[in-house]
């Protein structure tokens, strides 16, 4: 029988790799596990604790908090500050960046970006959510307080991201530039384990991820893309699979693994689109090129090409399968 690789055995088989680290790297993770089967725990049990709903208040996006949202933001928080490796992070929850000002977080490399709990809004509903997180080398110097520079770098700068998603089980991705690998959280023991080894995503999907109740607010090229999917063609296997959560996580995790297309474009609503560069497009386009997939804004537009000048910009995201977004890319251009 097979022996189960655990995450950190994972991390510090790999550990070596990245000599410019000294353990640092594997510290981090270690934090962002622990806090990750915290929330597990609280997720799996919120129909039971007062844990769901509205906390009452609006984050900096002026989005509705939910409860949820401000205990995950708090324990990811807390974890990454404890063990002196970070400096400082960026939630999306907060409107400014987090300085880790103790003497041992001074002396940390690398800053983090994080959605504590993407799709939040479905706990209620006990649909699936999860958390995005992005890590970076700082730029200001060591033993200095972190500045707001640390914080906006291009994707293409991030040392490692990843994913925990937490559904019918519970699942941390991440790559360190090294390809991606997927963990299965096993309760009964408390550890995550390698379930899901060196992940790519295939070169075409019959799935494609959009909210479609916005069709007639996109651009003309994202709707006849939509309508191209939507079109019988047995050449091409087409009509394609309409499937979309609502949650980043669960959208992008299904269409890793099955091949497909996640959309959000820009609409008259959301001009510069809707999704936070920083805090999710950079993150996920790093993970699908890492699984051989693309990740653009625009055609011709790498996302983890685009340089950032807020800490909650907004970005429209086209990622998944490259055939796929090439596709979609031919569309709009025609279309422009």
């Amino acid at each position: 029988m097979e022996s189960i690789k655990t995450l950190g055995e994972f991390i510090l088989d790999n550990q070596k790799d990245y000599p410019d680290a000294s353990g640092e790297l594997t510290s981090l993770f270690s934090s962002i596990r622990l806090a990750a089967k915290v929330l597990h725990r609280e997720i799996n049990k919120a129909g039971l604790v007062d844990i769901t709903g509205s906390a009452g208040d609006e984050n900096i996006q002026g989005e509705q908090q939910q409860k949820l949202d401000v205990y995950a933001n708090e324990r990811f928080k807390n974890a990454l500050a404890q063990r002196g490796v970070v400096c400082g992070i960026a939630s999306e929850e907060e409107e400014e960046f987090v300085k880790f000002e103790e003497t041992k977080n001074l002396e940390g490399k690398y800053v983090v970006l994080i959605d504590p709990l993407d799709g939040s809004s479905n706990i209620d509903v006990n649909v699936s959510v999860g958390t995005i997180f992005s890590v970076y080398r700082r730029v200001s110097a060591v033993g200095s307080k972190v500045t707001e520079a640390d914080f906006l770098q291009p994707g293409h700068q991030q040392v490692a991201a990843g994913y925990v998603i937490y559904g019918s089980s519970t699942m941390m991705v991440y790559s360190t530039g090294s390809g991606v690998n997927g963990f299965t959280y096993d309760p009964t023991i408390g550890v995550f384990c390698l379930s899901h080894p060196d992940l790519q995503v295939p070169e075409d999907g019959n799935i494609y991820s959009v909210n479609e109740g916005n069709y007639i607010r996109f651009p003309e090229g994202v709707k006849k893309y939509i309508k191209y999917c939507q079109e019988e063609d047995e050449s091409t296997k087409r009509p394609y699979t309409s499937r979309y959560i609502g949650s980043l996580v669960s959208d992008f995790h299904r269409n890793l693994i099955k091949g497909g297309i996640y959309l959000y474009p820009t609409s008259s609503r959301y001009p510069d689109g809707k999704l936070r560069l920083l805090y999710e497009c950079n993150p996920m386009a790093y993970l699908i090129e890492q699984a051989g997939g693309k990740a653009i804004s625009h055609p011709g537009q790498r996302i983890l090409d685009l340089e950032p000048s807020k800490l909650h910009q907004r970005c429209p995201l086209f990622v998944g399968s490259p055939n796929m977004v090439d596709k979609l890319a031919q569309f709009i251009e025609e279309n422009e």
